[in-house]
C-alpha cells in the first residue's frame, strides 16, 4: 500500500477535532477503506505524530488512534493551511520527484515562519 499524505493529514485533522484524547478514535474517510485508514494511522504512530493502539485480529487489520502527540500537534499547525499544503506538495514533486514526511515538515514549517515572522512573506 502506498503513502499518502493528503490522507495522513486528514487523519491528523480528525484526531485533532475530537474532544476526548483518552480513548480510541474511529476514524472513516469517504472514498477510503478501513485497512488504508489503518495502516496510515500505523505510519502516523510509527513517525511519532500521533498515539494509537493495535487492535488488529485475526478479522483484519485495525488500528485506532487515541491521541496526537506533541510532534503531531507541531506537524498540524504547519500543515493547516491549504494554500501551504497545495503550495508545499507541488514543491515537493516539482522539485524532488516525491514527498518525504521530513522533507515536507521541515518545508511547511519554514513556510509558516516565514509568514509569522518580520521580513517574512505572507
Amino acid at each position: 500500500m502506498k503513502r499518502d499524505m493528503d490522507l495522513a493529514r486528514t487523519i491528523l485533522l480528525r484526531i485533532e477535532a475530537e474532544p476526548k484524547p483518552d480513548s480510541w478514535i474511529e476514524v472513516k474517510v469517504d472514498g477510503r477503506s478501513s485497512e488504508e485508514v489503518s495502516y496510515h494511522v500505523k505510519l502516523l504512530a510509527e513517525a511519532g505524530l500521533i498515539e494509537a493502539h493495535d487492535l488488529t485480529t485475526r478479522g483484519g487489520f485495525d488500528w485506532r488512534p487515541s491521541q496526537l502527540t506533541w510532534a503531531g500537534h507541531e506537524f498540524l499547525d504547519a500543515a493547516r493551511s491549504e494554500g501551504r499544503w497545495a503550495k508545499a506538495k507541488k514543491f515537493m514533486v516539482e522539485k524532488a520527484g516525491s514527498i518525504t514526511f521530513e522533507a515536507m515538515k521541515d518545508l511547511l514549517l519554514a513556510w509558516m515562519k516565514s509568514e509569522v515572522l518580520p521580513g517574512g512573506t505572507p
